[in-house]
Formats: structure tokens, C-alpha cells, sequence
């Protein structure tokens, strides 16, 4: 298998521009703080990754990732386990995705036996996944698209929904453990998407953007990127940011290339008008941030 772009950008990076951008004056503070310990990625079999987001994507020469506070949204993602390098993207049939020149990095995660985990699915997984590490269990809830707001508190009390996510009936035994939250994220993933997510979040300006928020069109189908790092230049402040996605049919979640970057490297600016991604284009104003 030919070597991901982005092993040679960052090896690249390493013997020329590392001591210089040690050097250079951290005006956003390259320093991330630590995020929790073993345990707060609970489905992760450390024998498969191979390090985190953070440790296996360097960023640009000149350039410090941002700030983030311990136990934030942020830090989380950036602890992110990813496999080795070079791991294929795989369906969740156990196939390999057709197309696997675009991505630089997966992330370790499982994408489920059935066609559920797609794009707007594995980034509400990914923020209830955090939600629940951080034992914020009453801040997990998802609007299905017909409407309805479901929350895993309820769930938790063996309480299940319609698919409209309007009508509940007492039909399993209360259960907060972990199982219970993925079957909780699979009745989700059946019946939301792009179209509910996107009413959920709230419009946020390109220039604003910060760690956790999601470029997002609506639709069937609509399509969704998750902004998961952001680095600042030291002297001009400029921004670069990591998207990752999970796409048609349900996939591992990966870490896409920039397509207008020719050296392999996964950062981007921030866009003026449309985002362009491998498989999908943004139109302006697609940026949205939880509330």
C-alpha cells in the first residue's frame, strides 16, 4: 500500500521546521492541557491505534495548536485514538471504501455492524461520546427528524421512543451503562441525520470557528465534517483547521486531506465563501456550533 501523504508531510515538517516552530513565540499557547485518563475513550482497544489525533498529525511550520481547556470538547477530540498509518478507511461490512486517497489518518473507533454510522451520526456519536465520559448523561439528547427530542435520560430509565421520537413507552429495564448508550446512539443514528442536526446547531461565522464545530448541509442527502483541531500562526494569526468525516455507506471516521493542498497536508484556511472537501463542497455559511 502506497504511503498516506501526510506520513511524508509530516516527516518532511519534522527534520525541517521543528526547532523553529518550538521557537517560535506562542501567542495562542501551543501547550494543549491533558485530557482524562484511560477510560474516557471506552469502546477504544488500544492494541489497534497507534497514538492520538494530536500526536500523529504535526502542525504546519510556524504554526501552535490553539489552547484547550482539560476535559473540553476540544481536548477530547484531540486524544482521539487513530490506527496505524496507512490504515485503510473500511465499511462497516468490513470492506475497504472504494476510494482511499483521501484521507491522511482513521480514527479507532467502531462504526457498527449495520449502515447507521454515517456522516451526521458519527459526529453526534462523537459529542454524546464525550458527553458520557464526562458523565454529563442528562445533556445527551438528539432531535429525530420528524421532530421529536430524545434524550438518553429517558432512555436510561428503560423508557423507548417512537420513531418520531413524540411518543415513549416504559418497554426495557432502566440501564445508564455503557451497552445501553451505544444501543441509545443506534436508535438515533436510525432516525436522524443531516436535516435534524443541522436545526439542532446554531450559525456561527467562519472567522469564529473553534474545535467541535460542524460544517453541515441539511438533506437527503446532506452531508457533514466535523472541525476536529485548529492551529494559529505564531506571527500573522492565521488559522488552520483538521476536518474528519464518516460518509455513504456507514465508514470509519478519518481525517480528510485538503484537496487544494498538493503536499499531502490535512490543514485548512479558513474559506471565504464555499468549504471544498474530497467528496463534498459547503456552500458559505454551512458553519453551525452546539448550543
Amino acid at each position: 500500500m502506497q504511503e498516506p501523504a501526510v506520513s511524508k508531510w509530516n516527516a518532511t515538517f519534522t527534520r525541517r521546521d521543528c526547532l523553529a516552530n518550538a521557537l517560535a513565540p506562542l501567542v495562542m499557547a501551543a501547550v494543549t492541557l491533558p485530557v482524562a485518563a484511560a477510560g474516557y475513550y471506552p469502546w477504544s482497544d488500544r492494541a489497534m491505534s497507534a497514538g492520538t489525533l494530536e500526536t500523529a498529525i504535526l502542525p504546519l511550520p510556524g504554526f501552535a495548536r490553539v489552547a484547550a481547556q482539560s476535559g473540553s470538547f476540544a481536548a477530547w477530540l484531540r486524544g482521539l485514538p487513530v490506527k496505524p498509518a496507512g490504515a485503510p478507511v473500511m465499511l462497516f461490512n468490513g470492506t475497504e471504501k472504494p476510494r482511499q486517497d483521501i484521507h491522511v489518518a482513521v480514527i479507532a473507533i467502531d462504526t457498527g455492524a449495520r449502515d447507521l454510522q454515517q456522516c451526521a451520526d458519527a459526529i453526534m456519536r462523537l459529542r454524546a461520546e464525550w458527553l458520557f465520559a464526562a458523565e454529563r448523561f442528562d445533556d445527551i439528547a438528539f432531535n429525530f427528524t420528524e421532530g421529536g427530542r430524545v434524550p438518553f435520560s429517558r432512555w436510561a430509565k428503560g423508557e423507548r421512543p417512537s420513531p418520531s421520537g413524540k411518543i415513549w413507552k416504559k418497554s426495557a429495564v432502566a440501564d445508564k451503562s455503557y451497552a445501553s448508550f451505544r444501543k441509545y446512539m443506534d436508535n438515533v443514528f436510525a432516525y436522524a441525520g443531516t436535516a435534524s442536526l443541522e436545526k439542532e446547531l446554531s450559525n456561527v461565522s467562519a472567522a469564529d470557528l473553534q474545535i467541535g464545530d460542524v460544517f453541515i448541509r441539511g438533506g437527503f442527502p446532506g452531508h457533514a465534517v466535523l472541525v476536529a483541531d485548529l492551529a494559529q500562526h505564531a506571527v500573522t494569526n492565521a488559522k488552520r483547521f483538521l476536518l474528519i468525516q464518516s460518509f455513504m455507506p456507514a465508514q470509519e471516521l478519518h481525517v480528510l486531506k485538503n484537496p487544494a493542498n498538493s503536499d499531502g497536508s490535512p490543514w485548512y484556511a479558513l474559506p471565504d465563501g464555499a468549504l471544498v472537501t474530497p467528496e463534498w463542497t459547503f456552500p458559505k455559511d454551512s458553519l453551525k456550533r452546539w448550543p
